[in-house]
């Protein structure tokens, strides 16, 4: 029996195949989903056992759609969703530029009778609007030959991370490439989880109006963003999460205490502008920052300066980067023996393959600290822990569990990482997590951290390949990897003098 947040997707999903034949694209069907349960869940919150006052002012909330219907429904809705993006702060900022594009008023009523309203949405314990997003755009790359080109980090890699790094009610927490919000609601949770009780009236107005902040390029994902952030008590202004700003683009003057984060797996980076429709306008030029240690168009490498650039001295960062950033040669050396000799990089996670939407794709997780300057290097021990080799996962059939990780997070230490152990040696070869000295590392060909020890079982014994569909989405991903490096090539071979 599917779970309640499966089913839920799924009868989403069978609203869309109606909308679409209306005219309706996935993604303007699914922004218009989240108006209405953003409406829906604001009205929850003033019942039992929340009581709280009214976040929207009851004559444009969830009951005044509920008490019409046809033309009038409609209409009202139409106002309800103008008058919204005329409100002060994250309100105003949730429904900015709101549309309503659903033109036929018995579906909207639809949606409003059938599909939103007899659930009650905050009683679940999953991020359901989240879910149904993020269970749509699956839907849409099973249909579309490109897929949805999008890379959700999954839910249960989020907690982990997060419980390792373990935010306090202090913090400053950082994304920015924040997408729908995964890692800011987490660390929130964190703090509610393990600090709620103590927190005195200071710490919970930090919580609420200071502990998050991000940036987001595409705007209707930051509108989800942002909408996530309010239904969580979060309740600043100005926004904590920016909309429509490339976070490349400049240094922002900000620095905070931990950031978390999983930018977008593109290659090729370039000043994006968007426009008052919230789409791209131009990719022109590639950035140029008196604060990066290299000018590179590699989009990963320019996000990992970014964020060193991000981070407070003693700061903290979580980065999801994909295997390129761990081997590229020129400007990917010069970026990992700068960030290996300023700052302590102690942790690698190696990623599984099968954890996104987009197939193929190989990441890992680096964890390190910012430090005060010194001539000796910052990393003097760098822990890996392999999560790839001889395991598989997919979405569908074996999705990443958060008890995956288990070993990984008692592994971390978070309580003491002076106290780490390895479970790697001559004696154990099957050990997952094992430590390189500086030293190590330094020696390595272009100072290459694609570390990696144990045996692929594959590669003795046929019977323990993976499926046909993974291996060929790797073989893909290989392929796709090498040809981009190669056309790094040709590029500095057509600017060099001469030629």
């Amino acid at each position: 029996m599917a779970d309640p947040t499966q089913q839920i997707v799924n009868k989403a999903w069978s609203f869309a195949h109606v909308l679409r034949d209306d005219g309706l694209s996935y993604m303007a069907y699914t922004e218009q989903i989240t108006f209405l349960l953003f409406l829906k869940m604001a009205h929850e919150r003033t019942q039992p056992p929340w009581s709280e006052p009214p976040m929207v002012p009851p004559e444009l909330g969830w009951e005044s759609l509920l008490s019409r219907s046809g033309e009038e429904l409609e209409t009202h809705y139409r106002h309800v969703l103008a008058e919204l993006g005329r409100k002060p702060g994250m309100l105003g900022e949730i429904f900015k530029k709101a549309r309503q594009e659903i033109q036929n008023p018995s579906t909207l009523k639809r949606l409003i009778v059938e599909l939103i309203d007899p659930v009650r949405w905050l009683s679940m314990e999953a991020d359901v609007k989240g879910d149904i997003y993020e269970g749509l755009l699956a839907r849409s790359a099973q249909e579309s030959p490109k897929g949805a080109g999008q890379y959700f980090t999954p839910r249960e890699l989020i907690k982990a991370i997060v419980d390792v790094m373990r935010p306090g009610p202090g913090d400053t927490v950082c994304d920015p490439a924040c997408g729908t919000g995964g890692f800011l609601l987490s660390a929130i949770d964190y703090v509610s989880q393990h600090h709620g009780r103590d927190l005195d009236p200071d710490q919970k107005r930090h919580l609420r109006e200071g502990f998050v902040h991000g940036w987001e390029l595409v705007p209707a994902t930051a509108r989800l963003c942002i909408m996530n952030l309010y239904l969580h008590g979060i309740n600043a202004d100005p926004c904590p999460v920016r909309s429509g700003q490339d976070s490349l683009a400049a240094d922002p003057g900000e620095r905070f205490s931990m950031v978390l984060t999983n930018p977008p797996f593109g290659r090729r980076s370039s000043i994006q502008i968007v426009n008052e429709e919230g789409d791209l306008e131009s990719e022109e030029h590639a950035y140029e920052r008196q604060d990066f240690w290299t000018a590179t168009k590699n989009k990963q490498l320019n996000f990992l300066q970014h964020v060193k650039t991000l981070l407070k001295v003693n700061g903290r960062c979580a980065i999801v980067v994909p295997d390129n950033v761990l081997f590229e040669g020129g400007a990917g050396e010069t970026v990992r023996r700068n960030l290996l000799q300023q700052f302590d990089v102690h942790t690698l996670l190696r990623l599984p393959t099968g954890l996104f939407y987009a197939q193929g794709v190989k990441a890992n997780v680096l964890f390190f600290e910012a430090r005060p300057a010194r001539e000796e290097p910052w990393t003097e021990k760098l822990w890996v822990y392999d999560l790839r080799t001889n395991l598989h996962f997919t979405l569908k059939t074996n999705p990443l569990k958060r008890s995956d990780l288990d070993e990984f997070v008692a592994c971390y230490r978070p309580e003491n990482r002076l106290a780490r152990e390895a479970t790697w040696s001559e004696a154990s070869p099957d050990g997952r997590w094992r430590a390189f000295s500086w030293e190590e590392t330094a020696r390595r060909d272009k100072l290459n951290l694609d570390l990696f020890w144990l045996k692929d079982a594959s590669l003795e014994d046929a019977d323990n390949l993976a499926d046909p569909d993974i291996l060929a989405a790797e073989i893909v991903a290989d392929l796709q990897t090498a040809l981009e490096a190669f056309g790094r090539i040709q590029e500095e071979l057509e600017r060099a003098p001469g030629q």
